[in-house]
């Protein structure tokens, strides 16, 4: 059987060739860090890269499956400069560096399946739209 990987901000668990990726930040509603971001490209890659993966569930600890981006992450390009250009310029490439994280989702040969509960916000729609399938909880549809 293949060594699972370890993450900070992600729990993982292979049984009987299914993947299971785990948001794994409930405290802050699983809520997207910079680290996350690329856990979740790492852990999808690795996925897509191992045999005896045959199909992945993503899903969320705790009460909500994703608050979205955790804003914090974002302070930092802010700093560097004082010219809202460069800083306008660094933010659109820091975005589209995200995306790439989220289509390593798309790009895994696995069949992705989402399980979403609670709040699924933001950034956190994005990322279920990458996957293959979305399934949720009855009481989350909205009439």
């Amino acid at each position: 059987m293949a060594q699972v990987p370890q993450y900070s901000t992600l729990a993982l668990c292979l049984d009987e060739h299914v993947l299971d990726i785990c948001l794994n930040r409930p405290s802050s509603a699983n809520a997207l860090s910079a680290e996350m971001w690329v856990e979740l490209q790492q852990a999808f890659e690795w996925a897509d890269a191992t045999p005896e993966v045959r199909a992945v569930i993503l899903s969320g600890e705790g009460k909500h499956f994703c608050a979205g981006i955790d804003l914090s992450m974002f302070g930092a390009i802010h700093a560097e400069h004082a010219d809202p250009a460069i800083v306008a310029e660094q933010f659109v490439a820091h975005v589209r560096g995200l995306q790439r994280n989220l289509q390593s989702l798309q790009a895994c040969r696995k069949p992705v399946l989402a399980a979403i509960h609670g709040a699924c916000v933001g950034a956190g729609i994005d990322m279920v739209c990458y996957a293959d399938m979305r399934y949720s909880e009855a009481s989350q549809i909205l009439r």
